[in-house]
């Protein structure tokens, strides 16, 4: 992330240069285009690391729910025996 950002800021530096000094039409198509290309890879990357955080934390819950559920069958079987164990 630490790279996308830097790369922004050197672009964001060269596009201020750029209006200050006029160096061409050609660096801006293309620095238009640099700057589309990084904002949709920190988007794409920002959404890929949402949808893993999420995942993370739905694998985290079954495994917790996952648990309790073993302690309460645990706690069953005992009881089922003794029931067999009055009649």
């Amino acid at each position: 992330m630490l790279a996308w950002c830097t790369i922004l800021f050197g672009l964001g530096v060269m596009a201020f240069l750029d209006t200050i000094f006029n160096y061409g039409e050609i660096f801006r198509r293309v620095n238009s285009v640099v700057f589309m290309l990084v904002a949709l890879g920190l988007l794409v990357r920002t959404y890929m690391k949402m949808k893993i955080k999420r995942v993370e934390g739905l694998i985290a819950k079954v495994e917790e729910l996952e648990g309790e559920l073993s302690k309460v069958k645990a706690a069953q079987k005992p009881v089922a025996r003794e029931k067999e164990a009055v009649r």
